[in-house]
């Protein structure tokens, strides 16, 4: 999972078996990764669309300015 914990302590969360756990997280990739979802809600941002916050910081622009991807709008499906 994102947050690095195993199946067995988000089970262990949520009071629900590993099992359960599992077959629900396959679930939420497929839905995710369907065109249906994908197509509507998933897009990158124009070239030319990077945020103001990062472009203008150096702090942040310096690590960001050659991301491949992320903010040319390159992505592969």
């Amino acid at each position: 999972s994102i947050t690095g914990l195993s199946i067995r302590h988000i089970g262990e969360h949520f009071q629900h078996s590993n099992n359960t756990i599992s077959q629900y997280f396959c679930k939420f990739i497929f839905i995710f990764s369907s065109s249906l979802f994908y197509n509507v809600y998933v897009h990158m941002p124009a070239v030319d669309e990077v945020q103001s916050g990062i472009r203008e910081d150096p702090r942040f622009w310096l690590f960001f300015q050659d991301v491949i991807g992320a903010l040319d709008g390159s992505h592969i499906h």
